[in-house]
């Protein structure tokens, strides 16, 4: 063929090529177009029938929120209308009490009517029987009154001097000294919740959490500190310490003791608290007898029993007065040993005597007997010399003293306690004060309550109202301001107030 031909009929196959290509892309595009319409019909179809069940759904529950609403409503207009009634229920009761306390206010108004006529009616009485008695005794109520205060007086000044001789005579009996000595040596060996500054001991602690600790869970821990120890611990809201309380000095002490050293420990449960206060006894058994050894070394006194030692070391933990007892004990020894000296006496025995002679207030307050007595039978029992028991029993006359030394101890040990400084009696003469003021007051016939207040400066007396009238109580105001003066020293001046009240008490039913 020829070339042309072959050229002709290659451009001929190109247009029928690109002409069948042209017609199949379109065939594809068609179909393609075709497929998406179909598939955005069933999308449309589908969200058509999804809104359908949506809008159902919706319309069920309104219908149910409405049902609900409903119901709800029709309940609280029930529980409404149940109040309503309730309420006026409650209205018409409240008009019947009313209408009843309306009847009873104007039967009261009657009553009060008549009570009034009647009082008009006993005023008057009381009046004329006035004046009749005036007329009949030829006086008037101010004279007549007159008269019989001056009876009264006479009476009660009788009364008064008679008082006075008693309190006189009692007290030539038994002295001031004495019923000091005895009050303080009571309260060494029986010690009393008022006594606070002779049974505490204040424990201090790091911060205000350790009070939690020393209580523990429940309390666990203070019941066991406080059962092992014997003693009374309370948690106040002093801040940042705590007290511990007892009679026992000694017992004190070491529970003291060994609180402090739980508190620096920090291990504080019940068998640390055991064992702590087991090793705190121990040594406190140590130190105890070290400081009896220690006493009698510097008294100059030997020979002692290891018992006769331990009981004197016990006195270390004890005070009268504020004085240490055993300082006391060492400085009486040593005053007798320059006097004992002096005059000539048995210095040894006047030292042992010294020392020894308040051993009884070492003992157990359980123990019958007074300390003077206590102390000569334990030093007998453990060999002491029968000079020294003697002057033991005898320092405060309980029994008669047999030797120069025995008188020598009573000296010494009064010149011990007496010195200045040695011990502190403000207190207790402040509170014999304040106790004879009301015990003044209480000794009157018709006296209810009396109260010393303001330091002593005045003494408030309450009186019977059914025995004791304005004029009795004027009286006895004066009468008690004079046996004051008469009887008690004081500074400054002391007022008496008597208060007279009367009550009038009813109920209403």
């Amino acid at each position: 063929m020829r070339p042309e031909l072959i050229i002709i009929i290659g451009a001929a196959a190109l247009v029928v090529g690109g002409l069948i290509g042209y017609l199949i892309k379109q065939t594809i595009a068609e179909n393609k177009r075709k497929a998406q319409n179909l598939k955005a019909d069933h999308i449309i179809t589908e969200a058509r029938e999804k809104a359908r069940e949506i809008e159902l759904e919706a319309k069920d529950t309104a219908l149910s929120i409405t049902q609900k609403a409903e119901v709800e409503l029709n309940n609280r207009r029930n529980e409404l209308s149940r109040e309503d009634d309730r309420l006026q229920k409650r209205r018409e009761e409240l008009d019947r009490r009313l209408e009843k306390y309306e009847d009873r206010e104007q039967r009261l108004n009657k009553r009060q009517s008549s009570i009034d006529k009647r009082t008009n009616e006993i005023d008057k009485l009381y009046e004329d029987v006035t004046e009749e008695l005036q007329k009949v005794a030829q006086m008037t109520t101010e004279e007549a009154r007159e008269v019989i205060l001056a009876e009264t007086e006479k009476e009660s000044r009788a009364d008064m001097a008679r008082i006075i001789r008693q309190i006189e005579s009692e007290a030539r009996e038994k002295g001031n000294a004495r019923a000091r000595e005895l009050i303080a040596d009571a309260i060494q060996r029986v010690a009393s919740e008022k006594v606070a500054e002779v049974t505490t001991s204040v424990v201090n602690l790091p911060n205000e959490e350790m009070k939690g600790r020393i209580v523990g869970r429940n309390g666990r821990n203070i019941r066991a500190f406080e059962q092992v120890s014997g003693v009374d611990v309370i948690v106040d809201d002093t801040p940042e310490a705590v007290t511990v309380s007892c009679f026992d000095s000694v017992r004190r002490e070491i529970a003291r003791r060994a609180l402090s050293r739980l508190v620096i420990d920090g291990r504080i449960h019940p068998a640390n608290i055991e064992k702590i206060i087991k090793e705190e006894n121990e040594q406190m058994e140590d130190d105890i007898v070290e400081a009896g050894e220690e006493a009698a070394y510097e008294a100059g006194v030997a020979g002692l029993h290891n018992e006769i030692l331990k009981k004197m070391g016990r006195l270390k933990f004890r005070t009268s007065y504020g004085q240490n007892q055993l300082a006391h004990a060492v400085e009486t020894a040593k005053i007798a040993s320059v006097i004992a000296a002096e005059l000539g006496a048995n210095v040894e025995i006047s030292k042992a005597g010294a020392l020894l002679h308040d051993l009884g207030k070492a003992m157990d307050h359980n123990t019958e007997g007074t300390h003077a007595q206590l102390g000569a039978e334990f030093a007998a029992r453990y060999g002491v010399n029968s000079k020294v028991v003697n002057i033991i029993a005898a320092h405060h006359h309980e029994v008669d003293q047999e030797s120069v030394e025995a008188v020598i101890v009573e000296a010494s040990d009064a010149i011990s306690g007496a010195r200045p400084g040695a011990r502190r009696e403000d207190l207790e003469q402040y509170i014999k004060r304040l106790r004879s003021l009301e015990n003044i007051a209480n000794g009157y016939n018709g006296v209810e309550q009396s109260f010393a207040i303001q330091a002593g400066r005045e003494v408030r007396i309450i009186v019977k109202p059914e025995e004791i009238d304005d004029v009795e109580a004027n009286r006895m105001a004066k009468n008690i301001a004079q046996q004051i003066e008469e009887t008690m020293q004081y500074p400054g001046q002391i007022r008496v107030t008597v208060i007279r009240e009367s009550r009038a008490t009813e109920y209403a039913k």
